[in-house]
Order: C-alpha cells, then structure tokens, then sequence
C-alpha cells in the first residue's frame, strides 16, 4: 500500500517563529509561503509547518498512496481509527490521517506530482 515516505507536517501555532527557525536551519526559504500552510523541499521530500495543528499531537508522518480513499478504507479495516477522511488539499492532492491500534498518528499521501529521485539527487518533491 505505501510507496515510501512523503511529508512531515510539524505544528506550528507560531508560524512566523517557527519559519524562521527552520529556514535558519536548513539555510533557505520555504518554497510554498502561506499563513495556512509553510512547505519546504528537503532532500525531495516536504517539511511542512501547519499553524493549526495541535503541538501534544507532535509531527504526522505521511506516506505516499496511490488511492487516499482506498488506503483509508484499508486502514480502518485494519483496525485504524480516524482522525481526518481523504481531503483535498489543493492541486489534486489528498491526504488522511488515523490513529493505528497501538495509538500513533499515521497520515496518508496521494500525490500525482510527486517526483521519486534518488537521494543523492536534487529535485522537487512533496
């Protein structure tokens, strides 16, 4: 079901801070600068910053699917609960987000402009 690891989304309910501190860190801006939502590309892979996500939740990892809506269904068979249904963010991208069974959130991508390169190699990716 996953074709690999897409995005981290850390909680950011001071979003200027913590843009800051992260561009500071990785030594360049953002490439997507919204006050809904920061997006940098990191080694082909997407550090987001969401403002309203809860700080106690921590980071949600999202793993790449080729069907957010099957994936779900999957993981809720699976013994998932879920936290958010397959919505689309934007540009035809969809992602979720359950709570597996041992409690940890677990999101899910689907993203059909997301490029696979190599590690070593520069390139967009989200």
């Amino acid at each position: 079901m996953f074709l690999g690891l897409r995005t981290v989304i850390y909680p950011a309910p001071d979003l200027a801070a913590s843009k800051a501190w992260f561009t500071e860190l990785l030594g360049y801006p953002p490439y997507f600068d919204e006050p809904f939502y920061v997006g940098f590309t990191v080694g082909g892979f997407e550090l987001g910053l969401l403002p309203d996500a809860d700080p106690t939740d921590g980071p949600t990892t999202y793993w790449g699917v080729p069907d957010a809506a099957a994936a779900f269904e999957q993981l809720l068979t699976l013994g998932a609960d879920p936290i958010s249904e397959p919505t689309d963010v934007g540009d035809g991208i969809r992602t979720a987000v359950v709570r597996e069974p041992e409690g940890s959130r677990l999101g899910i991508i689907e993203n059909p402009h997301f490029v696979t390169t190599p590690a070593d190699s520069p390139g967009p990716g989200r």
